[in-house]
């Protein structure tokens, strides 16, 4: 079920001081819900303008249940939206350990074989070296299971990553001058990545997963000195 808050109720014509109306949950950060829902009612031509030149989105509707169906579909597109906006900044909580024998390349990119020790690795997870100082490696940009393009792999399973720079520091870290395999690989936790998943992905994470975002989170802080 979608609940749909409303902020105003009006009879007749939906009209431009209407559209005024719903365009202020712009200014208020709560785009989705500059939008009017119109059951039986005609529209203005000036209100229909207005929608386009306010970005508010309108609905319009001769039975109630077209309406109500109509804001549930456009609430989903929504989210799923901020979904993918959000997604570049989301670190998933993982610590990989790398398999010695199973180093392809050392650099730029690095490619490597790791077991999954804690957690979700995923495509796009921030990788950071937390034994050397923090330093910052690359984003996964690839995962391979049983020669198989993946885009997660979960605790227990082994699989090839590649880690590509997004930076020319991080393109000059290699493997066997800045880290090798004793080096523990983990996602480097951010606010906005910590907000995103409890945001958009708090269901696609366990408890174990939340435990591990706490754990990385605590002591990443020690090491820095300041919250996150």
């Amino acid at each position: 079920a979608v609940k749909i808050p409303v902020a105003g109720v009006a009879l007749g014509p939906v009209n431009k001081r209407d559209v005024m109306g719903a365009s202020v949950m712009h200014e208020r950060k709560c785009s989705q819900y500059a939008t009017i829902l119109a059951f039986d009612v005609p529209v203005t031509d000036e209100a229909k303008k207005m929608c386009n030149e306010l970005n508010v989105k309108l609905m319009t509707a001769d039975i109630i249940y077209h309406l109500f169906d109509q804001f549930s579909a456009y609430m989903k597109e929504y989210r799923e939206k901020q979904k993918e906006e959000q997604s570049k900044f989301v670190n998933f909580p993982c610590c990989l350990r790398i398999i010695e024998s199973c180093v392809f390349n050392k650099r730029d990119p690095i490619v490597v074989g790791v077991d999954v020790i804690k957690g979700i690795c995923r495509v796009g997870t921030q990788i950071t070296i937390s034994s050397q100082n923090y330093i910052d490696i690359g984003k996964i940009e690839s995962i391979e299971l049983n020669k198989k393009s993946v885009d997660v792999a979960k605790a227990g399973q082994s699989v090839a990553i590649k880690i590509q720079p997004g930076s020319t520091e991080e393109g000059m870290r290699m493997y066997g001058r800045h880290f090798d395999h004793t080096d523990e690989l983990v996602a480097r936790m951010t606010r906005p990545s910590i907000d995103a998943m409890k945001e958009f992905y708090r269901d696609e994470l366990q408890k174990d997963d939340w435990r591990l975002v706490v754990e990385l989170k605590t002591k990443l802080e020690k090491f820095t000195g300041e919250p996150i």
